[in-house]
């Protein structure tokens, strides 16, 4: 009789894999042990070849839904015969962790929460090794429940039973739980409990309401989503007037009533993770237009938690709506609240009634949010449901790092040799509660992940607070610091999410990123690799006046730009577009020719801003890319208006990209010293005159995407010339624009190109800190590092991420 050694790295604990390899090694006959060692998952099976290649055929291709097998290494040895087979304590040992995100409701448990025969009938925290919070809930690894915050619930003896039993699908789940052993839910600072609390918040919605309610990773602000008063009213009270609303509802059928997801998108909405997803809006649905107004998109999730199935469907007799905005609990520029003392100061003064409950959040989670693009999802907040899943690079990796992130969407990202761990989303840096989030979220998965960082990766930009945290960190530790430029780090995250470490063309488009001349860079192209980069090409540069109030004031960036365009007659075209009036037009030219709170700019975020207000989309955003999204649905409805599919739309849009006259691309400016820089001041000026003599919106929106995509083209085959690469990686936050990303990378392809673009790590500045981890990690492993200097820092091989001379 033979004896294997099996070893599973990968999502292997709290999904019910041990219980999966008991029932399946007596199936198959075997007998041995499972165990799980640290953060793999260790099996001894003995028995006949046949036997044995079943087992491993079936551990490879039956493993739970939840679970995710990244390794599995076989090898023989001599043991004893064993009788049976056996699942063994768990063990702590040094190696890799892969850590479980939470996990969404399964099937099996939502039909005992409402079957009246189950003695779990209604209980709001149902859950099995199938489902239920992981991230959240831990506190160390291996994940067993008394290094949960669900230790502070002894199990009552019929839940220990099925704990401890083999063959119940609750052995071994770490939260496991009833109605007379675990947590409670209940009206913060009143006398409702348990079903009582959860009648009166759905009592509360019912009347145009507002309920805080607490979930797996934080609390969400809930109202009617189909009632224009709560909505109007959660408006004003979160001062966000138009940024659109996600939206939870009961079932598919309603998500199918109130848009048109696709396969791709039902998938998404329908898998474990369940993250928001945006869809088409349909017409004729029951939803409120004040969920998204002029938005042609609506962010759908469903259930995740028994407590969200119990607001929808308590069999307390009264009526409920099927569809609830369910908006992240915070005050602007906060993060999410994750306990009561946060919700009393935070976002008590938005809701009626706080609905909370006594199991302990650890980590905050807020819930993830995708587009899909292509075909491909498109990830655009990463956090509840799939961080901290790691990024597996190929090759020989070693060291530890950390990369802090951006200050806008942060999130960070620890690296232990070829593995990158994104956090869950921390959130805009710009308020102290954030940064005190990211510090405190850091410190956790740092100990949830047994990682001590070596060296920290931060932005180049000095007055980030991230770069400032990443600063005093490196100090405090006596670590070596690496000041990488944000663009860099943009491309170098799809090259690490496409596991690719070839020098590639990087095109980075975005809103605002420190440049190493100490302009504001945001439509680049670089030569890049993990070692280095090179500025090859960028768009045309053009003066943003008006500092901060610029990245806000599309109609700023607008009237410069016309300014510089029309010299002679400015004042009327200015005039004719309405852009201002003639004393801020004079302050403008006045700040400009004085140097006076002006900066040289190469971002595509602020031309977006700019043509929007040429167009009279958006003249002033009250939310960041406000203005670039209505010009990308402008130019959504010049495609509709050709009769054409939304699923066509980025075939269609890269088929007028190849039609851009070539006297258009043929402007680009180069020189034999400087980089490719693509006239898109000439575009802007195009849009000015076409607008001016009352060319339709939608018409020239779609015009600008065309010939942006045939500009971009043109410089990455222009720049292939001169460098003899071929592979090109798209990253930075105008990506997410579906028209843009679909049409360059489709158009990229039909010119020979391989193209690398990102789908599960979000393109904007919440993929930032990945690229600068495998930067930093690959640099450590190469010896590449400068010499530290007497502030304590250290700079790149290139200089402080400067390209090599610069």
């Amino acid at each position: 009789m033979k004896t294997l050694k099996i070893e599973l790295r990968g999502i292997v604990q709290g999904v019910g894999f041990r219980p999966f390899v008991h029932r399946l090694a007596t199936a198959c006959g075997l007998a041995g042990s499972v165990a799980n060692r640290g953060a793999r998952v260790e099996v001894f099976a003995q028995g006949g070849d046949a036997a044995l290649a079943d087992f491993v055929s079936r551990l490879r291709h039956e493993a739970p839904e939840r679970a995710l097998v990244m390794d599995l290494a076989l090898g023989h040895c001599d043991l004893p015969a064993a009788t049976g087979f056996a699942i063994v304590a768990s063990a702590r040992e040094p190696g890799d962790i892969f850590v479980s995100p939470d996990i969404g409701i399964c099937p099996r448990c939502l039909k005992e929460l409402f079957d009246p025969g189950d003695r779990r009938y209604l209980h709001p925290f149902i859950n099995c090794t199938a489902c239920g919070p992981r991230l959240s809930i831990l506190d160390a690894m291996p994940y067993d429940r008394e290094r949960t915050s669900m230790a502070a619930f002894p199990m009552c003896p019929a839940c220990a039973r099925e704990y401890r039993d083999p063959k119940s699908r609750r052995f071994d789940a770490q939260p496991v739980c009833c109605r007379d052993c675990g947590p409670e839910v209940f009206m913060l600072d009143g006398p409702e409990r348990g079903y009582a609390a959860i009648a009166e918040a759905r009592r509360l919605v019912m009347q145009n309401g507002i309920v805080a309610v607490k979930g797996i990773g934080g609390f969400h602000l809930v109202c009617d989503a189909a009632s224009d008063a709560a909505i109007a009213r959660l408006r004003e009270l979160k001062r966000r007037p138009v940024k659109p609303f996600a939206v939870m509802v009961e079932n598919m059928a309603v998500a199918m009533r109130e848009a048109m997801p696709d396969a791709v998108r039902r998938s998404l909405l329908e898998g474990w993770q369940k993250p928001i997803v945006l869809a088409p809006r349909r017409v004729g649905g029951r939803m409120s237009a004040l969920v998204a107004p002029d938005n042609p998109t609506i962010g759908l999730m469903l259930p995740y938690t028994p407590l969200h199935h119990l607001l929808f469907a308590l069999p307390d007799g009264q009526r409920m709506t099927d569809m609830l905005v369910m908006t992240s609990g915070n005050a602007a520029g906060a993060p999410i609240c994750r306990n009561d003392t946060d919700a009393r100061q935070e976002i008590a003064g938005f809701c009626e009634r706080i609905l909370t409950h006594n199991r302990d959040i650890r980590l905050r989670a807020d819930d993830s949010v995708l587009d899909v693009v292509a075909g491909r999802p498109a990830m655009i907040r990463r956090s509840r449901g799939y961080a901290p899943l790691p990024c597996m690079m190929s090759g020989r990796w070693q060291g530890e790092v950390l990369g802090m992130g951006g200050e806008l969407k942060n999130s960070f990202c620890l690296g232990r040799g070829s593995l990158f761990y994104l956090s869950p989303y921390v959130g805009d840096l710009g308020d102290l509660r954030t940064a005190t989030a990211l510090a405190d979220s850091l410190a956790r998965l740092e100990r949830l992940l047994e990682i001590r960082p070596t060296l920290v990766a931060c932005d180049l930009h000095p007055l980030y607070q991230s770069s400032h945290m990443a600063r005093e960190l490196a100090a405090e530790r006596g670590l070596p610091l690496l000041a990488l430029q944000h663009h860099y780090a943009h491309v170098a995250s799809c090259m690490a999410e496409n596991d690719c470490a070839e020098r590639v063309i990087g095109v980075s488009f975005d809103g605002t990123g420190y440049g190493v001349d100490g302009s504001i860079w945001g439509g680049e192209f670089l030569l890049a690799d993990f070692a280095g980069f090179e500025r090859a090409g960028h768009i045309q540069p053009f003066n943003l006046v008006g500092g901060d109030a610029a990245a806000r004031e599309g109609w700023r960036v607008a009237t410069a730009m016309v300014q510089t365009l029309f010299a002679e007659d400015a004042h009327a075209r200015l005039a004719g577009l309405r852009l201002c009036d003639g004393e801020q037009a004079r302050m403008l030219r006045l700040m400009a020719e004085k140097g006076i709170n002006t900066v040289n700019c190469t971002s595509v975020g602020r031309l977006f801003d700019a043509v929007s207000a040429v167009l009279g989309l958006c003249r002033a955003s009250s939310f960041e890319g406000e203005a670039a999204m209505r010009l990308q649905f402008a130019a959504e409805r010049g495609l509709q208006e050709r009769g054409l599919d939304r699923d066509d739309f980025g075939a269609a849009l890269a088929r007028l990209a190849a039609r851009v006259p070539d006297e258009w691309v043929g402007e680009l400016l180069s020189s034999e010293k400087g980089p490719v820089q693509a006239a898109t001041g000439s575009l802007v000026a195009d849009m000015v005159r076409r607008r001016l003599c009352g060319g339709a919106v939608a018409a020239l929106a779609l015009r600008f995407h065309a010939v942006l995509c045939a500009m971009l083209v043109a410089v990455c085959e222009k720049i292939r010339e001169q460098s003899g690469l071929n592979c090109c990686a798209l990253s930075g936050g105008a990506f997410q624009n579906r028209l843009l990303l679909a049409a360059s990378d489709r158009l990229l392809r039909d010119r020979g190109f391989r193209v690398l673009t990102h789908s599960m790590v979000p393109a904007n500045d919440g993929g930032l800190a990945l690229g600068q981890a495998v930067i930093a990690g690959f640099r450590q492993g190469h010896r590449l590092l400068a010499k530290q200097d007497a502030s304590g820092s250290a700079g790149d091989a290139d200089g402080a991420g400067m390209p090599a001379g610069g």
